[in-house]
């Protein structure tokens, strides 16, 4: 029997996106862009809290979004209602971004004229949870109706959020058996430093808490120097 060679793939995939993605913060630092990669599953509030965020920060910062997709412009033409530049990136059957593709939407939308850039993530808790986009920081929704147990189930995900948004959080006397305590302890059993925040998209419960966790990691993004940021 001939020998041959066994290429551990996933292994070196993940790597060579690792590398990308490093390379890809360091050239939105030098331009001094945010770039927020904001993950959930489908009907979790990803468009609506997205679309509320804008209303708030529009007078303050310049944004920008790349809504993600396997094959739709639904949620790119809500944005774009908010003056938002906005751009629909297809992946052509892919369920998640990687460093490699969020590339070429910062190119295509003009990053670096941007002070925030957000990027809709496709919807789902396990493909994007596993490649690195590139993106300053990671911010999860999990709205009340998926219930609280959503940390057992999909850890990674918990694990790589710098901000976790508990949405929906007016549906509470309804969806009564959401422990807010049970899910901040998982959480937090599996990513000590994530913040959570409790909130409402449709009410605007919560959103000012949100909205200054934002601006305060825009301005240090956008002034801090890169060696500091890594110390």
């Amino acid at each position: 029997m001939k020998d041959f060679k066994i290429i551990e793939v996933k292994q070196s995939v993940f790597a060579d996106n690792d590398a990308d993605a490093e390379k890809l913060r360091q050239q939105l630092k030098e331009e001094k862009t945010f770039l927020l990669n904001l993950m959930s599953s489908p009907g979790a509030g990803k468009t609506t809290t997205l679309k509320r965020t804008i209303e708030m920060l529009a007078d303050e910062m310049k944004i920008g979004v790349m809504e993600a997709d396997i094959d739709s412009d639904v949620d790119a033409r809500a944005i774009s209602e908010t003056g938002a530049k906005t751009i629909q990136l297809h992946t052509g059957g892919m369920c998640h971004l990687d460093a490699d593709m969020t590339r070429q939407g910062v190119t295509e939308i003009g990053a670096k004229d941007l002070d925030l850039v957000v990027l809709e993530n496709v919807g789902n808790l396990v493909c994007p949870a596993e490649f690195d986009t590139g993106s300053v920081k990671n911010a999860m929704i999990l709205s009340v109706p998926e219930g609280d147990d959503k940390p057992l189930k999909y850890p990674l995900m918990f694990q790589i959020s710098d901000v976790v948004l508990i949405n929906k959080c007016d549906t509470l006397s309804v969806f009564d058996d959401f422990d807010t305590a049970a899910v901040r302890e998982r959480i937090h059993k599996l990513n000590p430093k994530a913040e959570i925040f409790f909130m409402s998209a449709k009410t605007g419960e919560g959103f000012e808490r949100w909205a200054d966790w934002l601006r305060r990691e825009v301005d240090e993004w956008r002034n801090e120097s890169w060696h500091k940021r890594e110390n």
